[in-house]
């Protein structure tokens, strides 16, 4: 790789890595669920989309610490939003899922976010730029798929 390209794209990455940071405080600023931690966050959206859960299978998703999920789990239980049951498989292991509470919560948060951003985009870009967001959008999946 050639060293302009290789300065390019840590610049490129320095400039993403903050415009990221930055929509990402946005997001939860405008979010009815604020209050919660990325973490604690990251927990309900894999609970809403994939179901019950161990604790060791979150901690793996997440690549965090048992310990540390474990807590992140006992708070969200604390608040109503995480329920544990047995495993079914396994009576020595418990499963988390989300309360009623917890997908309220959760879902109006979401719903919140998406509000703020699509009156953001509407608002401030123009259709061009908004074209040219969707193609952004493309690429940046290619910079983040495994």
């Amino acid at each position: 790789m050639s060293t302009e390209r290789r300065k390019r794209s840590e610049v490129l990455a320095n400039d993403l890595r903050e415009v990221a940071s930055n929509l990402v405080r946005r997001l939860r600023a405008e979010s009815a669920d604020a209050s919660l931690s990325l973490s604690q966050s990251a927990v309900m959206v894999r609970l809403l989309k994939f179901g019950p859960a161990t604790v060791a299978e979150l901690a793996r998703a997440e690549h965090v610490k048992p310990q540390s999920m474990g807590a992140t789990v006992a708070s969200l239980e604390e608040l109503g939003f995480v329920l544990r049951t047995a495993d079914p498989d396994d009576a020595r292991r418990w499963n988390a899922s989300l309360t009623d509470s917890g997908k309220r919560t959760f879902l109006a948060g979401r719903a919140a976010r998406q509000a703020w951003l699509s009156s953001a985009i509407e608002a401030r870009l123009d259709d061009e730029e908004q074209r040219q967001l969707a193609t952004a959008l493309a690429v940046l999946r290619k910079v983040v798929e495994p």
